[in-house]
């Protein structure tokens, strides 16, 4: 893993959230997103080499939506940037932990994504995010 990649964070109201997280960083928000193999509403901000992810469901059924329900609107997850999604994937379920998928998919900001289950990591839910490189 080679650093943090961001950090999410779960709204209720995206555009709501997005002026206070403006207010709050003394930054614009640099990017918007509809994430369909989530079904979320993504919106990212930046200060210096650290972003910020708000996360808003889209639907009753998106993980978001769930994790407001039982959580309320708070950290959602901290993202890893990794060079090879596959390798880390296999590496983590040979220590023993569980994914949340099989395979990579595609997130927000041009990654793929894979989850770590957060009850192995002491109830955090932990994304590795490698960049999509374009041939």
């Amino acid at each position: 893993m080679n650093k943090i990649e961001h950090i999410g964070i779960a709204v209720k109201n995206l555009a709501d959230s997005i002026a206070v997280y403006q207010r709050i960083l003394n930054t614009d928000c640099y990017k918007t997103e509809f994430v369909a193999t989530e079904n979320v509403n993504t919106a990212f901000l930046k200060v210096g080499e650290n972003k910020i992810e708000l996360l808003e469901a889209t639907s009753e059924d998106s993980p978001i939506a769930k994790f407001l329900v039982k959580k309320g609107e708070g950290i959602h997850h901290i993202a890893f940037a990794v060079d090879d999604i596959l390798a880390e994937m296999e590496r983590l379920k040979n220590e023993g932990f569980t994914l949340l998928n099989e395979t990579p998919k595609k997130g927000a900001d041009n990654k793929m994504i894979c989850f770590v289950h957060p009850k192995e990591a002491n109830g955090v839910l932990i994304e590795l995010c490698q960049e999509i490189k374009w041939v």
